[in-house]
Parts: C-alpha cells; structure tokens; sequence
C-alpha cells in the first residue's frame, strides 16, 4: 500500500502562486509516474500534469502548461507543483496520484493511476 498526503493548498488573488506538494509513503518503491489532477465543483476530475519515477520527464494538460511545473524528489519521496499566475478557473480540489504500472502512457487518464490522496483545495479569487 501507498499512502499519498497533500498540502500546500489555500486561498490565492489572481495571478499568484502556490506549491502543492505530496507526501508518499508506505511501499513507494513499487510507484513510478505520479500525477496531479483536479476537480472542481460539479465538474469531472481533470489531468493537470505528471512526471515519470526519474523526473526526467514531465506532461502537461494544455491548460497547465507554461504555468504550472510538476517535480520531485525522490530522496523526500515527494512531488511537487509549483503554480504560477493562478486564475479563477484554476479553483479546483488537486489530487495527487501514483501509478503502479512501469509504462509511461495515458498519463491523462485517471483509472490508470492505483493510488490517491484525500485532495487539497485550491481557491484563486478575482
């Protein structure tokens, strides 16, 4: 079992920043990708961005990207996302999630990660 814990969340004026960051523990050995998504109110859950277990790669949702940045640290056991001028639309819960599996495909697609934390709420105001 993996447990992952985020933080870092809170409330933030347009164009401001934030770093999420998620904690794993448990049997990390056995994750590779991990991957960020969010979901707000009355919407479905979105891919935001993930990154392979040697954090040489990264992937973007296009709503992310040149915004957003998706690191780890693998020694903390930790990944990370630095959000750079946040807008309204980016209020939202973020999800961290592992994946099991070794391949670095469909890395949008929710079902595909094993492992989930509790969520991290996210607000930018206007």
């Amino acid at each position: 079992q993996v447990q992952l814990v985020e933080s870092g969340g809170g409330l933030v004026q347009a164009g401001g920043s934030l770093r999420l960051s998620c904690a794993a523990s448990g049997r990390t050995s056995s994750t590779y990708a991990m991957g960020w998504f969010r979901q707000a109110p009355g919407q479905e859950r979105e891919f935001v961005a993930a990154i392979n277990r040697s954090g040489a790669a990264t992937y973007y949702a296009a709503s992310a990207k040149g915004r957003f940045t998706i690191s780890r640290d693998n020694a903390k056991n930790t990944v990370y996302l630095q959000m750079n001028s946040l807008k309204p639309e980016d209020t939202a819960v973020y999800y961290c999630a592992a994946r099991t599996d070794p391949f670095y495909s469909s890395l949008n697609y929710s079902r595909r990660y094993d492992y989930w934390g509790q969520g991290t709420q996210v607000t930018v105001s206007s």
